[in-house]
């Protein structure tokens, strides 16, 4: 029965400094690095075929990280956007708390945590998930259907699409899920890829 496990990125540079990040490339911050090699820890003994990432250096370095964290050497890496960031559009760079002092808190928290109310020239969750699903259904599926198990790094609002169709969430539960950044989230499947048991790797080795 096949395994995946999506890992959103370690803290960001730009996770630090609190601003909206969406499709710029931004590299990890110090403090994102380590989360990289303690998910690589925790990764030890799950076993991994295949990884996918977006193709922004935040995931792509999380993930090779994590990987040779693990002692899992190098595996077959498919890089695509659809597995990118949520795209901010004009408040990519913004920081947040200026934001809202800009544009009211209301207006900023309907932007973040409505599930179709996108920013100005942006994305909203719903438009997230109508590109990352497709690809899910293409290019990852069709690997866990072959007993494989994979490995997704990405990003919260990509991977909050994926547990969205993983977990079967409403468009309100899925608002109120926060992915935390470095943590490895684990899917046990069957052959039908029904999900039979879900956890995070936590040091403790709790499954949660």
């Amino acid at each position: 029965m096949p395994i995946l496990v999506l890992l959103r990125h370690g803290q960001s540079l730009w996770n630090l400094e609190n601003r909206f990040t969406g499709w710029v490339d931004v590299d990890l911050a110090p403090r994102g690095i380590e989360e990289a090699e303690q998910a690589g820890r925790l990764l030890q003994e799950i076993p991994i075929d295949f990884v996918f990432t977006s193709v922004l250096k935040r995931a792509t370095r999380t993930a090779d990280i994590a990987l040779t964290e693990a002692g899992k050497g190098s595996l077959p890496t498919e890089r695509d956007q659809a597995l990118n960031e949520r795209h901010y559009g004009d408040l990519q760079g913004l920081n947040k708390d200026e934001t809202r002092s800009k544009f009211g808190a209301e207006q900023v928290h309907i932007w973040r945590r409505s599930y179709d109310t996108p920013p100005p020239g942006g994305e909203s969750l719903k438009d997230t998930q109508e590109r990352v699903m497709p690809y899910y259904l293409s290019r990852i599926e069709p690997k866990l259907r072959e007993g494989r198990n994979v490995l997704v790094a990405a990003h919260g609002n990509s991977l909050r699409a994926l547990v969205m169709h993983l977990d079967q969430l409403s468009k309100d539960e899925v608002l109120q899920l926060n992915i935390p950044t470095g943590v490895p989230r684990v899917y046990e499947l069957d052959k039908e890829l029904k999900v039979l048991n879900h956890y995070y790797l936590k040091l403790e080795e709790n499954k949660q």
